[in-house]
């Protein structure tokens, strides 16, 4: 039998990827609409080969969907030419079959349809390497920090539970946690059981993970330092409320302010964008989307609550915003404008100059 050498080359192979932690679905389409789906090892190398085997030549275009992976798995496949993109689950176009029959072999296919079909209109944006490490640092931090408030707080419980008071001194809020205070935790408490372990066991967490915030504090100003942030950081704390945590968080979780074309979109990038129902000859707007960065956006709404008070103009804007609305809903509209103030500073690469607002 005569042996054929197949060729796709100047063809693109679209592949599906429903990535997983030991295994990966894959599904590959054709050009021409040919369809094969398998399982693999979550390896970009085994799926190289595989491609190379049974589709050489070709142009290869994969897609998976955002997860635990993170960008683990497109910068392996792009060690291997393989030219990917990652997109958010809700972005990905289904069928009401796909929704009702949802399997790791339907998901696979449908992506690789959609991408063949070019319905992935929004592919998430592929973060440097460096940065990947920078963004983890602010996000720990900011966990450590929760976790110390946290740790506080079972503290005074559990001194409240056992009857103890705290003395009138340490009741001030410069004086509470101080050295003093916690001198007094460790050696004058005494609870209502002949021991205290649990006690020593949460200030001891809450001491050592205060030297571990500190450390990650060291890291923020490093970073602040550096050439990859100083021109834009020093811009960031030019706006009233922002402060350096927030100023490096914004840095670090944006990275590239160009990648947004217009203000609307950097808001919906901070889910500072409100929900919209039309129906008819019905409109009606809610509260803002579920959809944005979940560290961004709280930070950014805090920061106006700030900002209302350090600058006359916002706060101008937010007392007009107060005979409308409650104070809750008048915050997301100034925190919408501070999003704008934000963008401008960051694209323009100019300080803030306050000005008067139109109500």
């Amino acid at each position: 039998m005569q042996k054929y050498n197949i060729s796709f080359k100047g063809q693109n192979i679209f592949i599906g990827i429903d990535v997983h932690d030991k295994t990966w679905e894959v599904a590959v389409l054709t050009e021409s609409g040919y369809l094969r789906r398998y399982s693999q090892e979550s390896s970009a190398k085994v799926l190289f080969d595989f491609l190379r085997k049974h589709y050489p030549d070709g142009n290869y275009k994969a897609v998976y969907e955002s997860g635990f992976t993170g960008f683990s798995t497109y910068y392996a496949l792009q060690e291997f030419n393989i030219d990917c993109v990652i997109v958010h689950a809700a972005d990905v176009p289904s069928t009401q079959y796909e929704n009702v029959l949802k399997t790791d072999r339907i998901d696979a296919a449908k992506l690789a349809r959609a991408l063949k079909k070019g319905e992935i209109l929004r592919p998430i944006y592929i973060r440097e390497r460096d940065n990947i490490d920078d963004r983890a640092v602010l996000r720990i931090r900011k966990s450590i920090q929760k976790q110390i408030a946290a740790n506080k707080t079972r503290v005074k419980f559990l001194l409240y539970n056992n009857g103890v008071k705290i003395p009138q001194q340490f009741r001030k809020r410069n004086s509470y946690w101080s050295k003093a205070f916690t001198s007094w935790l460790l050696k004058d408490v005494k609870l209502l059981s002949s021991t205290r372990v649990s006690l020593d066991l949460l200030v001891k967490q809450v001491l050592e993970m205060r030297k571990t915030l500190l450390e990650a504090s060291r890291e923020l100003r490093k970073l602040s330092e550096s050439d990859r942030y100083r021109h834009n950081f020093e811009l960031l704390l030019t706006i009233p409320g922002i402060g350096p945590h927030v100023a490096m968080s914004i840095l670090t979780e944006i990275y590239d302010v160009k990648r947004f074309s217009n203000e609307r979109k950097f808001a919906h990038y901070l889910g500072l964008i409100p929900t919209s129902h039309n129906s008819g000859e019905h409109t009606s707007s809610g509260f803002k989307t579920f959809r944005g960065n979940k560290h961004l956006g709280p930070m950014i709404i805090e920061a106006s609550w700030v900002s209302i008070q350090k600058d006359s103009g916002i706060g101008a804007f937010y007392s007009a915003q107060l005979k409308k609305m409650k104070p809750q809903l008048a915050i997301i509209k100034v925190a919408r404008k501070m999003s704008n103030i934000i963008y401008s500073v960051l694209k323009n690469e100019n300080r803030y100059i306050p000005y008067q607002w139109d109500n």
